[in-house]
């Protein structure tokens, strides 16, 4: 590939500031190097932060994001800066989880989105949150997430 489809890129190898919320932080994307094969990539962050609009509170998740892309893949270090924009911002989980997985959708059009947001106990009640853009495409292996539910100290 050229060097040129890549020159629009703002973050990758070089110094960035971190965005101040996720409505301000930068989601690129670059051509998928295997437009006519589907494939599943997966995306792990066992350490997304938010906070409680309410109490102003950390909450705490591990958020597993599958896609099968179409012509674009997310560029993973805006994706993490995308996700760290969070640790600022005040939603209550499912805005957060749903939220993410809509703006993935709208700057790629992948084939196929799966989230899954794995949120620690908040009041005692851990509360998890699953978006999918619909049945996965025929043929393409889709691992379990297996993040296991929570279980505190019981």
């Amino acid at each position: 590939m050229s060097d040129s489809i890549y020159s629009g890129l703002t973050m990758l190898g070089g110094a960035t500031v971190q965005p101040q919320s996720p409505d301000a932080a930068v989601l690129e994307r670059v051509p998928n190097p295997n437009p006519g094969d589907a494939y599943v990539v997966r995306f792990t962050a066992p350490e997304f932060t938010s906070l409680c609009p309410i109490t102003g509170q950390p909450d705490f998740a591990h958020l597993v994001i599958d896609y099968v892309p179409g012509d674009w893949l997310v560029e993973s270090k805006s994706l993490k800066l995308f996700l760290t924009s969070f640790r600022n911002h005040g939603a209550f989980h499912e805005a957060c989880t749903v939220g993410i997985g809509k703006r993935l959708v709208a700057e790629l059009a992948p084939q196929w989105l799966r989230i899954g947001g794995y949120w620690y106990p908040r009041g005692g009640i851990p509360i998890d949150v699953f978006y999918q853009t619909g049945d996965a495409p025929k043929g393409v292996w889709i691992p379990s997430q297996d993040v296991p539910g929570y279980r505190g100290r019981g």
